[in-house]
Parts: C-alpha cells; sequence; structure tokens
C-alpha cells in the first residue's frame, strides 16, 4: 500500500477535483486524497462504500494511502460521502482515477486479452416454475388426450 502511494500522482485529483470543494461554505471539506484513495481501494479490494470505510478506520495502512501521517480512530467519512463524491465527480472523474491506476501499473495494466465472468448475465432458459412452461405442458397433455377420447 506505501509504495504504491508513493507512485499515485495525488496532485492530479488534487486539480481537477478541487472545484467540488469549497473553502468558504460549509463544514470543512474531507481531503481530496482521502476520498480519492478510498473510492482506488473500494475497487482494489472489491468492498462496498460501507465495508471500505470501516477497513479505513481499521487498518493503519489504509489510512498512510489516503495520506495520514498518525492512526485516526474515526471513519475518513460516511459511505454517503463517498456516494456523493461520485456523483461530483462523475464518468470523468472516474475516468481520471482509471487512468491513473493504468498508468502507475505500466504494462501490467493493460492486458491483450480480458476474461469476464458472465454468470450474471441473463440467459434464455426457462425454468419450471415458469407458468409459461405449465401452460404448454397443459397443451401438449390435452393434444395427447383427444385421440383417446
Amino acid at each position: 500500500m506505501l509504495k504504491l502511494a508513493a507512485v499515485i500522482e495525488w496532485w492530479r485529483f488534487d486539480e481537477e477535483f478541487s472545484q467540488y470543494h469549497s473553502e468558504h461554505k460549509g463544514r470543512p471539506a474531507i481531503p481530496i486524497r482521502r476520498l480519492v484513495g478510498l473510492l482506488i481501494l473500494k475497487a482494489y479490494e472489491s468492498l462496498s462504500d460501507e465495508s471500505v470505510v470501516l477497513a479505513y478506520k481499521r487498518n493503519p495502512y489504509y489510512q498512510a494511502f489516503c495520506g495520514e501521517r498518525e492512526f485516526q480512530r474515526v471513519p475518513g467519512c460516511s459511505s454517503t460521502e463517498l456516494v456523493h463524491f461520485r456523483q461530483r465527480i462523475g464518468e470523468a472523474g472516474a475516468q481520471l482515477i482509471f487512468a491513473e491506476s493504468v498508468r502507475v501499473h505500466g504494462r501490467y495494466g493493460e492486458e491483450a486479452e480480458v476474461h469476464i465472468d458472465s454468470t450474471v448475465q441473463e440467459k434464455n432458459i426457462t425454468y419450471p416454475t415458469d407458468s409459461k412452461l405449465a401452460i404448454k405442458i397443459i397443451n401438449r397433455l390435452s393434444k395427447l388426450a383427444k385421440p383417446r377420447g
């Protein structure tokens, strides 16, 4: 985590996303590095928003990755703040984070082949509990029963 944090160009995110933070309105903003770091960790570890916030609270390496100098015993933000940040940066912001991830990983970030798990895609399967299957069976049995009286 610490080696990865050292090679990420965090200033890119500060430049791009600082427009979404106001120094003079409302409560103090959550640091951009923390929010971007949590989004990177969320994707890296395949965690939910709630899980990554909880892991940040428990893991000093996550906190160091997100720019903390000392261990904090409080969550870095709430899970809803991550949702709001994602909505604010939009697709362009997500692409910027992804581009930085590819840059950091170099040639390992660009695969010639991509493997996709399609087990969650819908398939053209009729299940025994479908009503259309029951109607089909009734119609077929009616055709068989008519000649036999």
